[in-house]
């Protein structure tokens, strides 16, 4: 989809990093993503050939083989791109390294950790993945019931997470747990725990209504012994590190939204100027032209939207509730735009061979993960209530 309005918040090197990128989204991920699709996530060697490109921790510090670049729209123009290759599947593979597992090892880990998970993650020779949702808890972390007991100088992990994407493919993972019930959320701690230790398991991938590229996991811990120095950060600590990467986290899934609705309609746009019904392209349909001009006018304001979050979240000013506020909107009408998208497509929409549909499946859970929909409006919400109308 082309700019309506321009984009100003870019520069240079961010035009120069945009070429770079869709170079790699069509030699390496498009080829790809009919296979990826059937196996149920991407090739493990997608990661190396993404961090030897410097695409895998951008934001971290270079001694790490970061780019550090605290600037997010770097991440911004590697989500837009990867839209492109109508695989949800693998924006999340990669946004869960760069806007959920590397903000946390990059702020709070030893530098034995650093050294080991985040210099190894930025080179792709690492998988790592956020382990927070549990079977019964949801987006309720107060919830949660895994549990880590100190012994001796280690810890001994117990419990379960679900829906963890890199579940499968994963070295190691974040896991936050209950170091001191009697506390509270000053009880909850998070540790880094590698993937091949004595009781850790997992099951899947687990089986979606969309992201079939993505491997989705269930982990288990049954008696892991994490070393001490795997602690992240200060023990019972946990819930405030969460709370830093929230806006981030949420940032990243509107840009994605965005992104993907842009491409949904690009998509839509080139069928309607091919597709002839009653002797005329659907594009000459007036109906069609109209929902086209409709789905364009609202991209542009998401997208508007969300360029100002990006510009207030590298000057530091974007908060929670802003955060929240551009995550539910984004994803409330991404939904929208990809099923009208869709039906432009008639029959041929329902079909899989047609990447509308993969659009189509994957859309539901961005209203879902990141916290839901319903969570966004009550801390706006909640917000509002507090605040000064005038």
């Amino acid at each position: 989809m082309k700019d309506f309005l321009p984009r100003t918040h870019f520069e240079d090197e961010h035009v120069m990093f945009r070429d770079m990128v869709r170079g790699f989204v069509e030699k390496e991920v498009t080829p790809n993503v009919e296979r990826w699709h059937e196996q149920g996530a991407p090739d493990r060697e997608i990661f190396k050939k993404a961090g030897e490109l410097g695409l895998i921790g951008m934001s971290t510090p270079e001694e790490y083989g970061g780019g550090g670049e605290s600037d997010f729209r770097y991440n911004q123009v590697l989500t837009e791109e990867l839209a492109k290759s109508d695989c949800g599947s693998i924006i999340v593979s990669l946004s869960t390294l760069n806007d959920l597992v590397a903000p946390y090892l990059a702020r709070f880990a030893s530098e034995d950790l650093k050294n080991k998970y985040l210099a190894g993650m930025n080179a792709g020779d690492l998988v790592g993945c956020l382990a927070m949702t549990e079977p019964g808890a949801g987006s309720d972390l107060a919830g949660m019931r895994t549990f880590a007991r100190k012994d001796g100088d280690d810890w001994i992990l117990t419990g379960s997470k679900t829906f963890i994407s890199n579940g499968m493919l994963s070295d190691f993972a974040l896991v936050a747990a209950i170091t001191d019930p009697s506390k509270g959320r000053a009880g909850v701690s998070m540790f880094v725990v590698d993937t091949n230790l004595e009781g850790f398991s997992k099951t899947g991938p687990l089986k979606k209504v969309g992201l079939k590229a993505q491997d989705t996991a269930e982990l288990h811990f049954n008696n892991v012994r994490v070393p001490g120095g795997n602690i992240l950060g200060e023990e019972g600590a946990a819930f405030g590190y969460l709370r830093t990467n929230l806006a981030h986290e949420r940032l990243t899934l509107a840009v994605g939204s965005v992104a993907c609705s842009a491409r949904a309609w690009t998509l839509a746009y080139n069928y309607a100027k091919e597709r002839e019904t009653f002797g005329r392209r659907l594009i000459d349909h007036q109906v069609h032209g109209h929902y086209l001009a409709d789905m364009a006018t609202r991209i542009t304001a998401l997208q508007a939207f969300t360029d100002t979050a990006v510009k207030a979240y590298n000057e530091g000013q974007l908060d929670e509730t802003g955060a929240s506020m551009v995550k539910f909107w984004t994803t409330e009408e991404q939904q929208d735009i990809t099923t009208r998208c869709l039906q432009m497509f008639g029959g041929y929409g329902f079909m899989l061979e047609y990447p509308i549909a993969y659009h189509y499946l994957d859309v539901k859970v961005q209203t879902i993960y990141g916290g839901t929909n319903e969570i966004m409006k009550e801390i706006i919400s909640r917000r509002i209530a507090k605040s000064d109308a005038s």
